[in-house]
């Protein structure tokens, strides 16, 4: 089998609450989203995604995707798309670095293999584990009481984990976390994340502020060495997440104790090839992960699913379905939640069917 040619699609997807918003005073509306195509000389076509959290929250942007696609995209034809490691040694030997811009083509390599074997990814991954597994819901960036206010509704969904968006001023972000955690109920699981947005000073007040509440701190500082002098000051158990981008991270991590869990996103690291190591080498260190992506619809939320349920229960903090959060559907047969739990597709592949009209006509071919 051999790639043909890939067509690379842009759409936006609206949220349904309007805005996400979180530390720094970061904001998005509608999400800029790139649709992969690969089509092959066997008559299989594979999808991919890839959808930045804007241009502010790590080094990619939406523009940036396609812009590498295209840039990595003419090395790929003539390729076996089912052969992932020769895949992605073609992708860095193209392009030095910029991760994100990798990932919606191997995701797209893998729905090929998938469909090529007639196994849903999850099966390739190693099996799946239980009929569903849980969802945290983001609880976007406001005041403590309306923030309070979004558990019973959240709730009502059916998650148990909330993830709290921090990251400003000390007393606002402990009176956050305080009001939330007022409203949990046995069972519900609570983070501060604070996606970079505390200094260190300010990272070690608000440990300090909430040391009796029984909540995780995320990702409180923008380097590595910065939330490894909190976590050795805090009794919270701790998530790194941005600082989380490659193998070597996970190993020194996990050498110094930095962290009890991390949040793997498939594309800071380059794909479900990698994304599937690094999940392989925290089952093997007793590493819990939160497994997600920076943002996304319909294709990314199947693959998000796959990684997700072929992971050991007991390593799995925690996932998430962005599709769920957008008012836009890109594909049929993508996963949707049920009582804040979530189930890969039992078809093979992705198992979704991107809606073509949704996707419109592609900005750029290669062939």
């Amino acid at each position: 089998m051999k790639i043909t040619g890939v067509n690379i699609y842009r759409v936006e997807l609206p949220l349904h609450e309007g805005s996400y918003k979180w530390s720094g005073g970061r904001s998005v509306e509608v999400f800029d989203s790139t649709v992969v195509e690969i089509k092959t000389d066997a008559g299989i076509t594979g999808w991919g995604e890839v959808c930045p959290l804007g241009p502010a929250y790590l080094p990619a942007y939406a523009a940036g995707a396609r812009t590498g696609i295209a840039e990595i995209a003419p090395q790929l034809i003539g390729l076996d798309p089912t052969q992932l490691g020769l895949i992605n040694r073609a992708m860095d030997q193209a392009l030095r670095g910029h991760p994100y811009v990798k990932s919606a083509l191997d995701m797209a390599c893998w729905d090929i293999l998938g469909q090529a074997c007639n196994q849903p990814i999850v099966n390739l991954f190693g099996g799946r584990y239980g009929e569903t597994f849980a969802l945290y819901r983001a609880i976007s960036q406001d005041t403590p009481e309306r923030m309070a206010a979004n558990v019973g509704k959240y709730r009502a969904e059916g998650y148990t984990k909330f993830q709290l968006k921090s990251g400003s001023d000390v007393e606002t972000d402990i009176a956050r976390i305080h009001a939330v955690a007022a409203e949990l109920l046995p069972g519900d699981v609570l983070v501060a994340d604070a996606n970079c947005g505390w200094t260190q000073h300010e990272a070690m007040c608000v440990a300090a502020g909430v040391r009796d509440v029984n909540v995780y701190i995320e990702q409180p500082c923008l380097s590595y060495e910065e939330c490894l002098v909190v976590r050795r000051h805090t009794n919270r158990p701790f998530i790194l997440d941005e600082v989380i981008d490659d193998l070597k991270t996970v190993v020194r991590g996990y050498s110094e104790q930095a962290m009890d869990v991390i949040n793997l996103k498939i594309s800071k690291v380059g794909g479900l090839t990698k994304a599937r190591q690094i999940r392989d080498l925290c089952v093997s260190l007793g590493i819990a992960m939160t497994i997600e992506d920076t943002w996304g619809g319909d294709i990314i939320t199947a693959a998000i699913a796959h990684l997700a349920h072929s992971t050991p229960p007991e390593y799995l903090f925690s996932s998430t379905d962005f599709n769920s959060y957008v008012t836009v559907s890109l594909a049929e047969g993508a996963p949707q939640r049920q009582h804040g739990r979530l189930a890969a597709s039992t078809r093979p592949g992705l198992g979704i069917a991107p809606r073509r009209e949704v996707l419109g006509e592609p900005v750029l071919t290669v062939r």
